[in-house]
C-alpha cells in the first residue's frame, strides 16, 4: 500500500510507503487528506486509519526544471511496451543512433524495441535499413513522471491531483 504525499501548495510530490507516510503524520509534518479506511492499520494499543494522501505542513522546494532520469523501466513505459519500429510489444530498448556512433542514454536516442527488431538493427543507422521511427521520442513531461515513486498503476483516489498538476 502506497500513499501519496503532496506539498503543501497541494502539488504531488512523491509516493511513499504507508509506514512513511504515517510516520509523517505522527511527528506532526504532514496531516492526512484522504484516507483508505478499507485498509486500516493495527498497532498495539492503537487502530490508525491508513493514509491514501497526505499533506505535508511545511513547503518543499523543489529545483526548477527537474529532468526525468531516464531508464530502462521509463522507456518501455514511455513507449506503451510497444516497438518503436514495427508496433509489435517490447522488450528490449535500442539506441537509434548506436552507441558505437556516437549514440547518448538520452530519451531522445532511446526507444523501446522488439528482439527482432533489436537484433536486425543491431548497430546500424535507421537510413541503411530504410526504417523510420513510429514517433519522435522525447522526455516525458507529464505530471507522474515527475513525482518520485509514481508508476504506472496510480490509485483512482489520486487522479483529482495530478489532473490539477498538468
Amino acid at each position: 500500500m502506497r500513499t501519496l504525499v503532496l506539498n503543501a501548495g497541494y502539488e504531488p510530490l512523491a509516493v511513499v510507503s504507508f509506514k512513511r507516510a504515517l510516520a509523517l503524520v505522527m511527528n506532526n509534518k504532514a496531516t492526512v487528506v484522504q484516507v483508505d479506511a478499507e485498509h486500516p492499520v493495527f498497532g498495539v494499543a492503537d487502530v490508525w486509519d491508513r493514509p491514501s494522501v497526505i499533506l505535508l505542513t511545511r513547503y518543499v522546494r523543489l529545483p526548477h526544471g527537474r529532468n526525468v532520469p531516464v531508464s530502462r523501466r521509463g522507456v518501455l513505459r514511455r513507449d506503451a511496451h510497444r516497438c518503436a519500429y514495427c508496433a509489435k510489444p517490447a522488450s528490449t530498448i535500442d539506441h537509434v543512433l548506436p552507441r558505437s556512433k556516437g549514440g547518448q542514454d538520452s530519451w531522445e536516442n532511446l526507444v523501446a524495441c522488439c528482439l527482432r527488431c533489436n537484433n536486425v538493427k543491431g548497430d546500424r543507422m535507421l537510413h541503411e535499413l530504410g526504417w523510420h521511427l513510429r514517433f519522435t521520442p522525447r522526455m516525458p513531461h507529464e505530471p507522474t513522471w515527475l513525482v518520485r515513486g509514481a508508476s504506472e498503476h496510480l490509485q483512482p483516489e489520486w487522479e483529482d491531483y495530478f489532473a490539477e498538476a498538468a
